[in-house]
Formats: C-alpha cells, structure tokens, sequence
C-alpha cells in the first residue's frame, strides 16, 4: 500500500504570503501503493537524512553588514559567519548560501550532498568551495588575506567574514550585494573574481547503500562505509541478542569498528521469521570544508567553512523474509531532477509492484529501480510506502532547492545580529527588511498551515486500482 499526502504551494517567502499560500493550496493527495508477495514486518519513519554531521545552529557570530539592491530598493543585512553546535560534540561555523529564505533560531541541521540543494543545479558551486578553501575562517591570517586582496590597511575578523558571505552570495543567489565596509567589499571583490570551480568534497561519513534485503540465512548487504574518518564504530541492532542478527565483515566475522570501503553485512538467522534491522556508524573526525547543511524546518541552506573534531554518523537498516517481495528502500531529494528519488531494490523471489501517482511501477525479483516522485518548490511531503507483511516506510520533508525570490517581490530575510536598518533614507515602517529569526508569526503560519492540510486530507482521497489489496 503506498499513502501519502502532499501540500503544494508556490514560492513565498513572506509571512504573510506563506500564509496565504497555505489557505488556497492545503490540498492533501492519499495515493495506494501494493505489493506483491510476503515482506518482513519494518515500522520507521525514514527521513532523507544520508548521514554525516546533525547540528543545532546558533546565530551570526563574526560579521559585518551588506548591502542588497532589488528593485524594491537597497536593504541593510547582516553577513558573515554563522555557528553550530554538533550533536555528541562539535562546532561548525558555516556561511548562507541561501539568502533570500529566513533562518529559524535553533534550527536541526543535517550534512547534506549538493544535489539535494540549490547548489546542485548551480554551476557555479564549485566556485563556492575555492571561496570557502582561500579566505577566512581557513584563511585565518589575515595580514596574508588582505596582502592577496590587495586590501590596503588590514582586515579585521569582522570584515574577513562579511566579504566572504558577499562573495558567496554572488555565487549562491546571484545577487546584487556589496559589503558596507571598504575594505570588506575589497575582499569581496577579489574572492568573486579569483575563484575557479572545484569539485564537491566526499561526506564525512555515509552509508551506501542506506537500505538492504534478502532472505535469512544469508549475508544482506554490503552496505559499503564511506568517510573521512580513521575508523568508525559499529553499534549492533537494539534486539541483536534476542534476534540473533550480527553485523560482520565480508568474512562473516562480526565487526563492532570499520574504515573507509570497509563492508558490512546483515548476518541473519536461517531459521529467522521475517524482519528487520537497523544498525548506526559513528565517528569523530572534522566535517569536509564545502559541505552543504540544510534543514527540515526550512531555515535557509548553509555551507561549511570549518569544523572542530565533530561527531557524524550513519543509519542503515535490512529487511528480510523467506519468500515472496522483499524490497530496500531508501530516498534522497534530488533539485535537478525537481522531486525526490525513491530507491527500491527487491531481493525476494517474487516481484515488488506498486502504483504510485497513477503510474504502476514493478520491481522484478533481484533487481532494482529508483522512481522520482515530482515536487513543486517548497511542496511538504509525507508519505509512507506500505508492502506485504507488515512493510512499512515513512518519508516526509520539504522540497527547498531555489535561492531567488519570487515575482511578488518578497523580503530578503536573513538572522541577523544587531537589528537591521534600512539604506538610503527608508525606515523600518515602510519597507519589509531582512528579520531577525524570521518572523514573530512563524508559529501561527506553521499553525495555519497543517490546519488546512489536514482539512485538504478530508477533502480529497485518491485510490489507486480498485483490485490493489489496501493495507493499514
């Protein structure tokens, strides 16, 4: 059985026109998707989280001010550095590559791959990391720094981070932004016209791939460890003494530590009922300058610019039965293909047949697909992929991959420290200025938003075909 619900919306990124926004488009679609033959019963809420650093973000903590020109006139924002505290231990500090989205205070961050972010679809991303890589914070002599510039009279921190984020903005969104302070805008200027395109750093740690199957008495996997790392530890399944489930090597010797390339096999029981695992890697080592953060919660996308020693880790999970469809599944967002792949591997006896949006896919036994499910720009998913047996895959997030504003001329919104003040005569009563945090009605949106969702799931139920057995 496949259900899901989807929210579509244009672009807004105003308060009040995201709540607008969400009063027209509170349409909730429930599709079916079914299929075939026995699975292991597998309960998880599945997030596109593909491993590697989670962190809360904190706030600006070394910057200056920029200036935007739009057409609705110049606006003054803060720009510069901002900081995360790690889960398990650690510090990142990050630049916006993100601008014209609001960043939420205390937004959970997760270590991202490019392609599911608007540095994906950016050819200029590579240009972003040369940045990151030849100016402050990795840069941290700044005497050098403004010798290269040609920066006549010093840089301070301050100035240092806010040409920096000006530079990358130019980058990331294409704006038309200049740093307040001379010397700043110098850096700037010099970063944006040095920079060359470099390729996009490995993660810190992952697993691929994040989702096995087979049948008991068999080796599941290999789920192959990808990280920067010296090693990393391998924590067993939760059940593993009951279950008889051991996490070995290719030598089907158990492993309770890996390095990279290391494989790793789910070795279950013969006389094993159907079921499921989950195992998690985990590792101290400095996160790859270039990484992209993004966040659930829509708080705009950040870049990594340096790392303290930071924990990261990893999830992966098997399925298995003794007969009958038994697929993996796993699912990341994908900005250029606009939508989110869905993974499936079937390594049952029988295949794995499922409609999904009024298309039938069917996965032959042995073998593998990847569907990509389209999303419109800022669209909220939540859908659970339900098979046989008790299967059941939950995936739900955002679709956030564009940077620019939209025609109705939306406020830049950016967290910054102190209040901003508009340029060039305006005030803050007539003109809609960068927020701190974002907006003091963001809760009642949010509020406002998954009421209308929920009335939209009354409202509209699509069934797929009517012979499909329908699971709950």
């Amino acid at each position: 059985m496949f259900s899901s619900f989807f929210a579509p919306s244009a672009r807004r990124r105003g308060a009040t026109r995201t709540a607008a926004a969400a009063l027209v488009s509170g349409l909730v679609a429930v599709g079916v998707l079914t299929g075939a033959g026995t699975a292991a019963a597998d309960t998880a809420e599945t997030t596109q989280n593909q491993g590697g650093a989670t962190a809360t973000i904190g706030g600006l903590k070394t910057y200056g001010a920029a200036v935007i020109h739009e057409a609705t006139g110049d606006q003054q924002v803060s720009a510069g550095l901002f900081e995360m505290s790690v889960d398990g231990g650690g510090t990142l500090q990050t630049y916006c590559v993100d601008l014209h989205n609001p960043t939420q205070r205390d937004a959970k961050y997760h270590e991202t791959a490019w392609s599911g972010t608007s540095l994906g679809a950016n050819r200029n991303a590579g240009k972003i990391r040369w940045i990151l890589q030849n100016s402050y914070p990795q840069v941290n002599d700044l005497a050098t720094l403004a010798a290269k510039a040609g920066v006549k009279g010093g840089l301070t921190e301050q100035d240092a981070a806010a040409g920096t984020q000006v530079a990358i903005w130019r980058y990331s969104d294409g704006a038309d932004v200049d740093a307040v302070d001379p010397q700043a805008e110098r850096l700037a200027a010099y970063l944006e016209k040095s920079a060359v395109n470099l390729s996009e750093p490995q993660a810190s740690l992952r697993l691929d791939p994040p989702a096995v199957s087979g049948h008991p008495g068999e080796l599941l996997g290999p789920v192959t460890v990808h990280t920067n790392a010296a090693g990393v530890a391998v924590t067993p399944p939760a059940d593993a003494a009951t279950s008889g489930v051991r996490i070995v090597g290719k030598d089907g010797k158990p492993v309770t530590s890996a390095v990279n390339g290391s494989q790793l096999f789910f070795d279950v029981p013969e006389d094993a009922d159907g079921g499921s695992a989950a195992i998690t890697v985990q590792a101290s080592t400095t996160v790859p300058v270039g990484r992209a953060f993004t966040s659930e919660t829509r708080s705009q996308t950040q870049i990594l610019a340096g790392s303290s020693e930071s924990t990261v880790s990893a999830p992966a999970s098997a399925t298995w039965a003794k007969q009958g469809a038994i697929p993996a599944l796993s699912a990341v967002k994908d900005c250029a293909k606009g939508g989110l792949d869905l993974a499936a591997a079937n390594q049952g006896d029988e295949a794995f047949t499922f409609e999904l949006m009024g298309t039938e896919y069917t996965i032959p036994a042995g073998e593998s697909r990847t569907v990509t499910i389209p999303l419109q720009e800022d669209q909220a998913y939540d859908f659970t992929i339900k098979g046989p047996g008790g299967l059941a895959k939950r995936f739900s997030g955002t679709l956030d991959c564009l940077t620019q504003g939209n025609e109705s001329g939306d406020a830049t919104q950016v967290l910054s420290e102190p209040s901003p003040a508009t340029v060039g005569g305006g005030t803050a009563d007539d003109t809609n200025l960068a927020a701190t945090g974002g907006s003091s009605t963001t809760p009642l949106i949010a509020g406002v938003a998954i009421a209308f969702v929920l009335i939209g799931g009354a409202a509209l139920v699509l069934v797929g075909k009517k012979n499909a057995p329908t699971q709950e």
